[in-house]
């Protein structure tokens, strides 16, 4: 059963930086794209950005492009969301996603999930 734990939000003003990861387990992730959704108050969940973990390619929301960078470290099974130049309007509980399907993340129906980090961006 895979497992996805996120970690590293928190509260921050805008303009600042911040990190979060994901550490993976319970499954070899070789064959598995890795993403970020998020879900503001009052809106639906939305797409952020997916990494290929054997190839390293990325795609991300128009929203967060040139802002937000996801990456992976294999030797610890875990992925990060870099996030740059925050704004009020980032704040959301962020998930961590996993699925063999790259589709997945673009339909927003990836079968593994983790339980959500909250991010603040005060302005």
């Amino acid at each position: 059963q895979v497992q996805l734990v996120e970690s590293g939000g928190g509260l921050v003003q805008a303009g600042d930086s911040l990190r979060l990861s994901c550490a993976a387990s319970g499954r070899t992730f070789s064959r598995y794209a890795m993403g970020w959704f998020r879900q503001a108050p009052g809106k639906n969940r939305e797409f952020v950005g997916v990494i290929g973990w054997s190839n390293g390619y990325t795609n991300y929301a128009d929203s967060v492009k040139g802002r937000f960078t996801i990456s992976r470290d294999s030797a610890k099974n875990t992925v990060y969301l870099q996030m740059n130049s925050l704004k009020p309007e980032d704040t959301a509980v962020y998930y961590c996603a996993a699925d063999q399907r790259w589709g997945s993340f673009l339909l927003g129906r990836t079968d593994y999930w983790g339980q959500g980090t909250q991010v603040t961006v005060s302005s």
